[in-house]
């Protein structure tokens, strides 16, 4: 994306005749809002004097002090494709700060900014490559969600097979017209579920453009009268959604991961990065898997992660090197699913990736075999622990972990946990339609 001034955003917009602009920013759930202003406050905006009331934002302030502010980073204005050609609609992703100046500690994107600007003072850059996956469903007549397809494509499928094809090809060249760039998209294994691989980008940059992914995504789908949807799990028995996370780390411009005169090719820093992820994993997962339904991809079966392993060629791991190397060689952590926040997800990632370095974290042996393969023997033998199965045990194993407080800070852990405990304490008093099937008429 371009390096812009406040004299090339004044520009762009008179040329553009853009004359409606949003101001986007993240809550901590990683869900993405907006407040709208006319080019008439575009001044106002671009001095960061434009006020919201964080009080009626989940996880943000009471009413007591409810005034925020919003910051354009003007590196991320982009106009809309999909809006009008005339009066065009444009926006700038933001961060939030205090009345005081200082930034919001409820801002997510500022935390990733912080793990940043703490690699960068010593001497790392990451770029990272997010792979997207998402279902496309079919709207009941009065325009709500199903889960409802006609069709039954399968993995790389085409039309007429794949009926979805045109939504995606419109993703693709949406994403391309605003600026970014697609490496590829296919379709996934389950029916009606598709795959957009983002190209590689700086990290914040990243996290950046997987929050415009999802709003185009959305957006172009109900113009094919489809609903887009990041829900993990949205079917029982086929395959979840995931957003593999592919991670590099430069130094002077080189992939630090790589290194030729080893055997498997991965330099000490990559085993030590890989040795970092798998400590801290079972601390951030209720980040990375933030929903009740994210635990019902992660079963065994479906190519999702259940153990904490990794591997240079099994799929099915939680971490995974793919087999380029050079300066393309990266670390795919393939936990992360559709519904996590990005900013926090990266950030924590990187910032666990960091500390594997600096404490030299040596992982265990990688796992080549399938583990849906080895007896329940074979795996305490080899030390290979399970992920959290359930919300409730991820956001138990979150309590006790200083790791990721540090990381995201006390103002978010201690929302983040409250709003999701209430969320895990009202599913678990959901009676199901499954129990009722078994049970009513048996007991």
């Amino acid at each position: 994306m371009g390096k812009y001034t406040k004299d090339d955003i004044f520009r762009m917009i008179r040329d553009e005749d853009v004359e409606f602009i949003r101001l986007q920013f993240t809550d901590i759930f990683g869900v993405l809002k907006n407040l709208a202003i006319t080019t008439s406050q575009l001044e106002k905006a671009l001095n960061n004097r434009i006020m919201f009331d964080g009080s009626a934002i989940d996880g943000f302030v009471g009413i007591e002090e409810s005034d925020l502010y919003l910051h354009p980073d003007l590196d991320t204005f982009t106009i809309f494709p999909w809006r009008p050609q005339k009066g065009k609609v444009a926006r700038f992703i933001c961060d939030i700060y205090y009345p005081d100046g200082r930034p919001f500690d409820g801002d997510s994107r500022a935390v990733l900014k912080r793990v940043l600007a703490q690699a960068a003072s010593e001497g790392c850059r990451f770029l990272i490559g997010p792979e997207c996956e998402f279902f496309l469903f079919h709207l009941d007549d009065n325009g709500i969600p199903t889960t409802l397809t006609h069709e039954q494509a399968g993995y790389f499928d085409v039309s007429p097979m794949d009926l979805g094809e045109n939504a995606r090809r419109d993703i693709d060249l949406t994403m391309e017209e605003m600026g970014y760039r697609v490496d590829g998209s296919h379709h996934e294994y389950a029916a009606a579920q598709h795959e957009i691989d983002l190209h590689y980008s700086e990290a914040l940059e990243a996290a950046d453009t997987i929050e415009t992914f999802r709003l185009a995504a959305r957006t172009i789908a109900r113009r094919h009268g489809l609903h887009a949807t990041f829900m993990p799990k949205p079917c029982s028995g086929v395959h979840g959604s995931g957003m593999h996370i592919n991670i590099s780390m430069l130094k002077n411009g080189i992939n630090v991961f790589s290194d030729e005169n080893n055997p498997n090719g991965l330099s000490r820093e990559a085993l030590y990065f890989i040795g970092g992820l798998m400590e801290h994993i079972p601390g951030m997962t209720a980040i990375l898997n933030p929903l009740v339904n994210s635990y019902k991809r992660l079963i065994t079966g479906y190519e999702a992660p259940r153990y904490n392993a990794w591997s240079s060629t099994n799929r099915s791991m939680l971490v995974r090197v793919p087999a380029l190397r050079g300066f393309n060689t990266r670390i795919e952590l393939r936990s992360p699913d559709s519904a996590a926040n990005p900013y926090l997800t990266l950030a924590l990632c990187i910032a666990a990736g960091m500390d594997g370095i600096r404490r030299e974290i040596m992982p265990p042996a990688s796992v080549e075999k399938s583990i849906s393969d080895m007896t329940e023997e074979e795996i305490a033998g080899r030390g290979i622990a399970s992920l959290p199965a359930s919300l409730g045990e991820a956001l138990a194993r979150m309590r006790e972990d200083s790791f990721t407080a540090g990381v995201i800070g006390e103002h978010i852990r201690k929302h983040f946990l409250s709003a999701k405990s209430a969320e895990w304490n009202e599913f678990i008093q959901q009676v199901t339609d499954w129990e009722l099937k078994n049970y009513l008429s048996r007991f």
